[in-house]
């Protein structure tokens, strides 16, 4: 159990990291540039779908998906909160703005950007018959294609 906790703060926090990368050079970088604000946040999604896709990836080779699925859900879940409740903090700014649709905009997009990442690495992954669902029928389907040993009489 510690280490399904571990792997899920570890998770969180990375994708929490590249969050407040991504808004303290939005800060200092590009103070008032709404257009370098829009392609660092843009980028900051891109990294956190790669991110995913490539956790996906690597867990979904050894671990079914019901192992690997809660882990990746709670860690998307705590960085989510982080993302909109702590993030703000740290540049000066209010966790609920004075406009709620940038509130559930915000929202939506961390879990469009996250849902992409798991599906993306998730896909390529099955097709790739990599997963651990394919490997386990593969397995199955050479044990069960031998012939049983013969019985020699003597």
């Amino acid at each position: 159990m510690r280490e399904r906790w571990r792997a899920i703060g570890v998770l969180a926090g990375a994708l929490f990291a590249v969050n407040v990368v991504a808004r303290l050079t939005t800060e200092f970088g590009f103070d008032g540039n709404d257009t370098a604000q829009s392609v660092v946040s843009l980028v900051m999604f891109l990294v956190i779908g790669a991110i995913l896709a490539g956790v996906v990836f690597v867990r979904g080779r050894v671990e079914p998906v019901a192992e690997w699925g809660g882990v990746v859900g709670a860690a998307i879940g705590v960085a989510l909160l982080l993302t909109i409740l702590v993030g703000p903090l740290l540049v000066g700014d209010s966790p609920i703005p004075d406009n709620g649709g940038l509130f559930f905009a915000q929202f939506g997009l961390y879990l469009l950007a996250t849902g992409a990442g798991v599906a993306l690495g998730y896909l390529v992954l099955t097709a790739l018959g990599w997963d651990h669902r394919s490997q386990q029928l593969k397995r199955y389907a050479e044990r069960t294609a031998t012939k049983p040993p013969r019985v020699v009489r003597r």
